[in-house]
């Protein structure tokens, strides 16, 4: 029950510390609104044209790309760690240190692997490409055939 109260507090805590923040802000800061300040900017850029244009994929793909590979190692430090301290463990358990650390391996090098499949498909089927040809998928979506147009007999 204490650890249920002290999240509690925790959370009430940050959330009146920021809509304190917020409303001292909104309080006390210049309101000076201008034709600049009111607009939209990306990066310091002049914004050209409407906001709601197609957004191109190939950003989704690449940002999802580095979470996993960040999620990846990220994971590969507490792991490190486990697998450099596999003596003490092998202390306090009914295994040797080379039995824990064949086990923490295989489990990382499958860990590593499906991910390597994933990146194996990005590969192949072009997603990783930022620029793609047409070239080729012209040819496979209008393959050149013998026969004759409709309506030139021979």
């Amino acid at each position: 029950m204490e650890i249920l109260l002290s999240i509690t507090l925790f959370a009430s805590f940050g959330a009146v510390f920021l809509l304190l923040n917020l409303v001292a802000g909104s309080l006390f800061r210049k309101k000076l609104p201008n034709p600049d300040k009111l607009a939209v900017y990306e990066c310091g850029e002049v914004s050209v044209g409407s906001g709601w244009v197609q957004f191109d994929l190939r950003f989704y793909i690449v940002g999802l790309v580095f979470l996993i590979f960040d999620v990846e190692v990220t994971l590969f430090y507490p792991w490190a760690v486990l697998y450099g301290s596999a003596q003490q463990m092998a202390d306090k358990l009914a295994m040797t240190a080379f039995e824990i650390r064949s086990a923490a391996l295989l489990d990382m090098l499958v860990f590593f692997g499906v991910l390597l499949v994933g990146f194996a498909y990005l590969w192949r089927f072009g997603y990783l490409d930022w620029v793609r040809s047409t070239a080729t998928r012209s040819i496979r979506t209008n393959p050149v055939s013998n026969t004759t147009p409709p309506g030139k007999g021979r």
